[in-house]
Formats: C-alpha cells, sequence, structure tokens
C-alpha cells in the first residue's frame, strides 16, 4: 500500500509538472525535477492541453457576443498565447533563427541557443502569428460550430505528438533542459495516446458527436496530426542532427497551425 501511495504521488508530481512546463496556469505546488518526473510527465501532456482548449473554448463563448469576430480572432489568440507564457513561439524563433541560417549544424545550434532573435526569427514569428490570427477569422466567421470543436482537439492533439519527438528523435545536445525527457519509453506514449484519446472522446460526444462520427473524426486528427508533425520532426533531426527543447515549441506551434489551416479546408470542402 505504501508502495502504491508514493507511485501515485509521483504521478500526480509528474502531471503537475507538465501543466508547470506547458502552461502558465498559477499552480502553488512545488515539485522535484528530476529526469523521473520529467519523463512521467510527457503522459500529461495530451492533459495540459486539453485545459489550454478548454480555456479557449470558454473565452470564445464567452467573447462571441461582445466584439466583433475580427477582434474576438485577436483575444483568442491573445489567450493562446498568454495560456502558454508564449513558450512555443519562442521556440519556433529561436529555431528558425538556427536552422534558416543554412550554417553547419554546430553553428545552427550554438544559433539556437544565444537569447537574442535575429532577423528570421521575428520575420517566421510574425508570419505564424498572421496565420493563427487568419485561420481563427476564417473559423468563427464560416464554420463556427466546428471552430469550437477545433479549438479544444488542437491543443491536445499538438502536444501528443511532443510525446513522439521525444520519444523517437534523439537529443541533439549533450546538456540543456530538454535532456532531462531522454529517458522516455514507448509506454508513456501509449499512455499518452490513451489519454488524448479519452479527452477527446468525451469532448466530442459532449459535442453530440455519435460513436461513429467521433471514432472517424479521431481517426482523421491522429493520422494528420502524426504526418505533419513527423514530417516537421524529420526534416528538423536531419538539420540538426536532432531534436532540442527550443525544436519541441516550434513542432507545437507549426502543428496548431497546419492543423488549423488543413481542417479548416477540409470541413469546407465537404
Amino acid at each position: 500500500m505504501r508502495n502504491f501511495t508514493r507511485y501515485l504521488i509521483s504521478f500526480l508530481q509528474a502531471c503537475i509538472s507538465a501543466f508547470q512546463f506547458l502552461t502558465r496556469l498559477p499552480i502553488p505546488i512545488s515539485v522535484p525535477f528530476t529526469e523521473i518526473t520529467c519523463r512521467r510527465s510527457v503522459v500529461f501532456f495530451p492533459a495540459a492541453g486539453m485545459m489550454i482548449g478548454l480555456i479557449l473554448l470558454g473565452s470564445s463563448l464567452l467573447l462571441q457576443d461582445v466584439f466583433s469576430m475580427h477582434i474576438n480572432a485577436v483575444l483568442i489568440l491573445i489567450v493562446w498565447i498568454m495560456i502558454t507564457g508564449g513558450l512555443h513561439l519562442d521556440g519556433l524563433m529561436d529555431t528558425a533563427d538556427g536552422v534558416l541560417s543554412h550554417r553547419s549544424r554546430e553553428k545552427m545550434l550554438e544559433i539556437m541557443k544565444d537569447s537574442r532573435v535575429g532577423a528570421m526569427g521575428v520575420i517566421v514569428c510574425v508570419v505564424a502569428i498572421l496565420l493563427k490570427y487568419t485561420l481563427l477569422f476564417s473559423w468563427i466567421e464560416g464554420i463556427r460550430y466546428y471552430y469550437l470543436i477545433g479549438l479544444f482537439l488542437i491543443p491536445v492533439w499538438s502536444r501528443w505528438f511532443l510525446t513522439i519527438a521525444i520519444y523517437k528523435y534523439p537529443y541533439a545536445r549533450n546538456e540543456g533542459f530538454g535532456s532531462y525527457y531522454q529517458s522516455v519509453k514507448f509506454r508513456h506514449v501509449i499512455l499518452a495516446t490513451v489519454l488524448a484519446l479519452i479527452f477527446s472522446t468525451i469532448g466530442l460526444h459532449l459535442a453530440g458527436f455519435d460513436t461513429i462520427s467521433t471514432f472517424y473524426t479521431l481517426l482523421i486528427v491522429s493520422m494528420t496530426t502524426y504526418c505533419i508533425g513527423w514530417m516537421i520532426s524529420t526534416y528538423l533531426y536531419r538539420k540538426l542532427g536532432g531534436l532540442t527543447g527550443d525544436t519541441y515549441g516550434a513542432l507545437n506551434e507549426l502543428i496548431e497551425i497546419l492543423l488549423l489551416l488543413i481542417g479548416y479546408g477540409v470541413i469546407r470542402v465537404i
């Protein structure tokens, strides 16, 4: 019984660690920053994504009858950035500065480690924000109902793929924050997948989807996310010889944007 209690506490600490790492939610609980905690925390990445999705969904519902669609898209985007503390955008900028410098592998990693932001980082960040705003507005304007579902699902599945990227690709540096996650095993990916499916299924059923619609929606979303993530991760791996904390942030940001883009296109065609 004592061992079970200790094991349960360690997983609760891992869950808190995932929320503290991926969000800026005020959780006034200190957890040990160890390799074991970080390794187990990836299981709860989809849970952190679910909380982000719920906050985005709630914000959208509160704002829909208050402001115009343009203003709502801007405010939701601001909430999206604030709730993550700009973590993923920061990673996207650093990754763009390094990868788009077209230098040697070692020089790209050195550029990414520099706290200063270069021209390519600023350009890519501006383009990413403009794309996200435009896509949010397009969803609100054209397919309001699916937009609300997308706000919930996309943060869950983008963070789900991070667990795969951490497990599948080596870390590009010998040290750094991301090195704490390199002992992630396949069982952690499986557990993260189970949580992502559970949260998504509950959300879709509450939105009125029947069992068949839920199955096909989750199949399409998961496979699309995997394909997008695999292509981006493979490209970064070939350029850098591995992934880093910055590339994890860039990966999440790009997956979210591309899911918004592809999802909008698919639903418009259907």
